[in-house]
């Protein structure tokens, strides 16, 4: 079964299971039982220690992963200190006053998303707190929230040339013969990132032209009707004394020490410069080394401001723990999931349909490229992984053909983000789940036919891309399919209406 088809079965399984029942947990369990039994040749014995041995205790004991659950935990911490505080109650009150609008609010949110940008599990934490007020009050479902969220991490991420992502590309192509350095590489294919560049224009069309079509439709009537479960319920704190200031001031403190930490790690202290420093750095250190420092400012800041007492202080380092249980737990099962397809052999499946697909038409080789990153995103919940896979791949295949490379690279890299985007099983679509409060499914479901919509499109201009080659002009007719699509969806819809 390994290297076959058969290596992608369990985190299939997992998701079909996931979007047939709605329950997330059971499902991804099932896949990787599924996946243990494929490992350990449907021996009982083995395939428990697979799962158990290779699977969750590689899963939780990784260094990068171990990181990552830290940083959540004193990202959960901070929220609960910042509402029992009562800085998200004040800045709700501020943002009901001067965010006046539905569109204005999905706008604010976007480009609060667009300007934290270092990295995708920071920026969908980080803005789920800050904008769940601000979304509630204009009766924004947290389903759309969800959205917006996700569509302006990974997306942003892969176009920011400082930021986790570009370091985690640069570092894949950084030993590779390819003649240009990592992230020169990483710079060069933005132009041609078609999925990311068209998501951040479908969000802000979407958003001004304030209209919203399939499951996410009926979420945005739920929370327009006030129903429970798509707006937050949260007990926010009223707390006398309490300003925006309380909020922003610990958001602030977050944003610089992280992006300082990420900094330090990479080693700008200590000679590298500013575009090294992130090129070197490692997010699963640089995120806790600068959250915590964010904790402990923030712990003694508001209690020097006196509203809150230091028993209650102290409390909320369980609140925020036990706040980010489900996100981990579900991240948990994720990643033991990863581990069990990783040892199925998917890498070596994939790798071989792509080399395969060299020998076709050469132009349209992008195209299949990102259909084959998208699937295998989706499958296996992870674009780090899937680019990490693919471009030692992609780059000899292009290696007579500098212009089509980069196209090439750049379907790889936006293939990969469509697919997690899409997928059920991806850590950052648990991320923007959690960030925005709302439940995995429910945004899973509501946010895949948004991103097969600029997929659809995306996989249009790769096509004409490989004939063409010029990033503009895709770029143009990309823009044109986003704003056409939404336009007819629109008209069909008030036709129904009417």
């Amino acid at each position: 079964m390994a290297g076959t088809f058969w290596a992608l079965v369990p985190p299939i399984v997992a998701i079909v299971l996931a979007l047939i029942t709605k329950e997330t947990y059971s499902s991804l369990f099932i896949g990787i039982v599924v996946g243990s039994l494929f490992v350990g040749g449907f021996n009982l014995v083995n395939s428990l220690d697979v799962m158990i041995n290779d699977g969750f205790i590689g899963a939780i004991a990784d260094g990068w992963n171990a990181g990552i659950f830290m940083f959540l935990v004193l990202l959960g911490i901070m929220v609960a200190l910042v509402n029992a505080a009562g800085g998200s109650a004040a800045f709700g009150r501020w943002a009901v006053k001067h965010v006046h609008s539905r569109v204005g609010a999905m706008l604010a949110t976007f480009l609060l998303g667009v300007l934290i940008f270092i990295d995708d599990y920071f920026n969908c934490l980080t803005v789920g707190s800050v904008m769940r007020p601000v979304t509630d009050s204009h009766k924004i479902s947290r389903a759309k929230l969800a959205y917006i969220i996700d569509a302006t991490a990974a997306p942003v991420c892969m176009i920011a040339p400082v930021s986790s992502w570009a370091a985690a590309v640069s570092a894949t192509a950084q030993d590779l013969d390819s003649g240009i350095s990592g992230i020169q590489l990483f710079i060069r294919a933005i132009p041609y990132n078609f999925y990311s560049l068209l998501t951040i224009i479908f969000v802000i069309a979407l958003a001004i032209m304030d209209f919203d079509y399939g499951p996410m439709a009926k979420a945005e009537l739920r929370a327009a009707q006030g129903e429970t479960g798509s707006l937050g319920n949260e007990n926010e704190q009223n707390v006398p004394g309490a300003s925006i200031w309380d909020m922003l001031i610990p958001v602030i403190a977050l944003i610089v020490s992280c992006i300082a930490g990420m900094m330090y790690v990479g080693g700008y202290w200590s000679g590298a410069s500013l575009i090294d420093s992130f090129a070197d750095t490692d997010a699963s250190v640089g995120l806790p080394w600068g959250s915590i420092i964010a904790v402990i400012f923030t712990f003694i800041y508001l209690l020097c401001r006196r509203v809150i007492t230091f028993k209650d202080a102290t409390g909320c380092i369980t609140k925020g723990f036990i706040a980010m249980v489900p996100a981990m737990l579900i991240l948990t099962f994720a990643l033991t999931l990863k581990n069990i397809t990783g040892l199925l052999g998917a890498a070596d499946y994939v790798a071989g349909l792509v080399e395969g697909a060299a020998s076709g038409l050469f132009s349209m080789l992008p195209a299949v490229i990102f259909l084959v990153a998208l699937g295998l995103a989706f499958s296996t919940g992870t674009s780090w992984g899937t680019f990490g896979i693919l471009i030692p791949i992609v780059l000899p295949v292009f290696k007579n053909s500098p212009e089509l490379l980069m196209i090439g690279i750049s379907a790889c890299l936006a293939g990969a983000v469509c697919g997690d985007h899409c997928s059920p099983i991806s850590d950052t679509t648990i991320m923007a789940s959690a960030g925005a409060n709302v439940d995995h499914i429910q945004h899973v479901s509501t946010q895949l036919p948004y991103a097969l919509t600029v997929a659809g499109i995306s996989f249009v201009c790769y096509i004409i891309a490989g004939f063409a080659r010029n990033a503009a002009i895709c770029l143009a007719v990309g823009a044109v399919l986003v704003l056409a699509t939404l336009f007819i969806l629109r008209s069909r819809q008030t036709k129904v209406k009417a």
